[in-house]
């Protein structure tokens, strides 16, 4: 290899690969530091304290922010919107459903087992663990399986096999019912940090007396008898239930007898390729 053909420039006030400390007798040998500004750029800058070589750039001169005490109580910490994400709402912004919470909760689902499975997913992706009382288990030991990433999150049982839970604040449970549009009785109650999901395909006799004791209600598409039973229990406003029956398989309406919201539930592909694509019924 040839030598280069530049001339090497070298640094008699160094040491050859940094500069001498600023200070020093040799240093610069009376030059003006190239960090530090020309007279005239002192001159014209803003008042203030002038920048310190070696520190870098002057910072915004802005007041610190300081709360005085009498300003502490304004403060908030926003608790709100926690749960379950369970799709958008009519202004495309995140539906959020607390199913877990510190006091009972009593849910009433009219729907598919597709929407149900969905539910328990999201449930366990939130940290929580279900547990599935079914006349069909094969139905959900596909997605048992595949919630959690191999972890015991999701446990399937049969009619009146299903054990207490040991619901806790750190381990909350989702207790889910399917079993036809006549449950047997319920043997796990709502409880603190436990709440019963109970899977309804479609209205049986029994339906209007568990909509009312429900604290929540979910519905995907009804029939036009179907929709008046709920209009009426539920007390929705007629040009609500009226959509009912024309709802399409992702979504829903949730309700109380106090507030109602349209929900359109997007499956993730995950969700997708585990359970196939929306339906209405299974």
């Amino acid at each position: 290899m040839t030598s280069p053909t530049y001339q090497p420039r070298v640094n008699n006030s160094g040491t050859g690969w940094r500069n001498p400390p600023i200070g020093a007798p040799d240093a610069g040998q009376g030059r003006r530091p190239s960090h530090q500004p020309r007279p005239d750029e002192q001159r014209s800058a803003q008042s203030g304290p002038e920048p310190q070589p070696g520190f870098g750039l002057r910072g915004p001169r802005r007041s610190p922010h300081v709360l005085t005490a009498e300003s502490l109580a304004s403060l908030t910490l926003p608790a709100g919107d926690d749960g379950v994400i369970i799709g958008i709402d009519p202004q495309n912004q995140p539906a959020v459903l607390s199913l877990l919470r510190p006091a009972p909760l009593d849910i009433v689902l009219v729907g598919s087992m597709w929407m149900a499975q969905v539910l328990a997913l999201r449930t366990v992706a939130t940290g929580a663990r279900v547990a599935v009382e079914t006349a069909r288990p094969p139905a959900w030991g596909q997605m048992a399986q595949a919630a959690g990433g191999g972890q015991q999150c999701v446990s399937v049982h049969e009619v009146r096999q299903i054990a207490p839970q040991g619901p806790s604040v750190s381990s909350p449970v989702l207790v889910v019912r399917d079993m036809g549009a006549r449950p047997p009785r319920n043997q796990l109650a709502p409880s603190p940090w436990q709440s019963v999901l109970t899977v309804l395909p479609f209205l049986g006799p029994r339906s209007p007396q568990m909509l009312g004791r429900a604290d929540l209600v979910g519905l995907q598409r009804l029939s036009p008898e179907e929709a008046e039973v709920v209009t009426r229990v539920m007390r929705l406003p007629e040009q609500v239930g009226a959509v009912l029956p024309t709802l399409s398989d992702n979504a829903m309406l949730w309700c109380t007898r106090d507030s109602h919201q349209f929900v359109m539930t997007q499956p993730t592909e995950a969700e997708t390729n585990l359970l196939g694509g929306p339906r209405r019924m299974d």
